[in-house]
């Protein structure tokens, strides 16, 4: 059988005909499909009724979409992808496909905070309860209810980067018939496969690393089953869900480089946060490939490496040192994303890390994406930053 990279850069590639064809799958762009007879669109949308993945449609997806659906369903290890606007779209989809009036969520309190965003505005006005624990430190197995449908999960989180057990709590989850699903946006899918180590829907923002160039919006969400397929196609439809081929187009470009670019990530990432763990204006690095990391452990058992994204807490800083220092910098921008080839720096809101059980700090937090720049230059910077805004102590000095 050949190699996962050999798989994933053939996954979805054109047929040929006649004895020739392109490389890339060409961009179909259409709002209507058309039909050499009456009996040909009744059949058309009977196999789709039935789950068949066919278009009768422009919304539907043709060429582009399905090539792209194939290879990160490839990517993932699953049975189908859905694909959607955004990460937070794709979300929403699975959270609206498999939550109805009544029904219990549990999600870890590491979560990508615009969750609780649709809670809050969405989900509690349907009669839906989402509940929020820290899966290390509370018993998974004592907060189930008759009534709880979904286990929620996000690893390692992208913020702190807690990561979480997730054959443990996925065992726990299923042994009650409970549905998992997890967030495996800072692997890339690559570095972690979440559907191998029990979760039933892993789900990506393609905006990051898949794509990895800064230049769509997009998320995608990944089942391990027919059943859950045919779930989630009935709220996807009922949605109107839909990607333009163009961002199809470019997701796949993405995805045929993604375990190189990863592999630098990793690289640049791996120096850059050993040269901040030493430095003593850093109180701590919160990155797993670190061994004094809290979450290295189970990151060396469940993932083969580790992206671009980090976060530091500032020693002895207050909120407008942070400022200086991420205003600053010369090689990192100011941005909310990741994922892209650029580095890039976000000041944590304090409201958000209050949302992390496992949080009881005060210093500010910065995240750093470590891009594809040299990392001399990015360390270099790092450097001169800290040491205008965050100047050592004598005493940590002199230590």
């Amino acid at each position: 059988m050949s190699g996962p990279a050999t798989r994933l850069l053939q996954a979805g590639s054109p047929v040929l005909r006649s004895g020739s064809g392109p490389v890339n799958v060409p961009v179909v762009r259409t709002s209507t499909v058309r039909f050499e007879s009456s009996a040909a669109l009744e059949d058309h949308q009977s196999r789709r009724s039935a789950g068949e993945r066919v278009a009768s449609y422009g919304r539907h997806g043709l060429d582009t979409h399905q090539a792209l659906e194939d290879a990160v369903t490839e990517l993932e290890g699953g049975h189908r992808a859905f694909l959607a606007p955004s990460g937070l779209a794709a979300i929403s989809l699975v959270l609206l496909a498999l939550l109805s009036p009544g029904d219990h969520a549990l999600v870890a309190d590491s979560v990508y905070s615009p969750v609780r965003r649709v809670d809050q505005t969405l989900l509690q006005r349907l009669g839906i309860s989402l509940e929020y624990f820290s899966p290390g430190r509370d018993d998974l197995a004592a907060l189930i209810r008759p009534n709880t449908r979904l286990l929620y999960l996000e690893s390692p989180g992208s913020l702190l980067f807690e990561v979480l057990d997730l054959p443990a709590l996925a065992a726990i989850a299923r042994s009650h018939g409970i549905t998992v699903a997890a967030d495996n946006t800072w692997s890339g899918g690559w570095f972690c496969k979440p559907l191998a180590l029990g979760a039933n829907i892993s789900i990506q923002a393609a905006t990051k690393y898949i794509a990895g160039h800064s230049d769509l919006m997009q998320g995608i969400a990944v089942v391990d089953s027919p059943a859950l397929a045919r779930t989630l196609a009935t709220a996807h439809e009922a949605l109107g869900l839909t990607i333009g081929p163009d961002d199809a187009y470019l997701a796949l470009r993405g995805l045929r480089t993604l375990p190189v670019r990863l592999a630098q990530h990793q690289r640049h990432a791996l120096r850059v946060a050993q040269w901040l763990h030493a430095h003593p204006s850093v109180e701590r690095v919160f990155y797993p490939a670190l061994p004094g990391d809290p979450g290295h452990a189970l990151w060396k058992r469940d993932f083969s490496g580790a992206s671009g994204l980090l976060s530091i807490a500032l020693r002895d800083a207050d909120a407008q040192q942070a400022r200086a220092f991420v205003d600053g910098l010369r090689h990192f921008s100011i941005g909310a994303s990741w994922g892209g080839y650029e580095s890039l720096a976000l000041i944590a809101a304090p409201g958000r890390l209050r949302e992390h059980g496992g949080w009881h700090g005060s210093e500010p937090v910065v995240r750093l994406h470590v891009g594809l720049e040299d990392p001399a230059d990015l360390i270099a910077d790092l450097q001169q930053a800290l040491a205008r805004a965050v100047p050592v102590r004598q005493d940590r000095a002199a230590a």
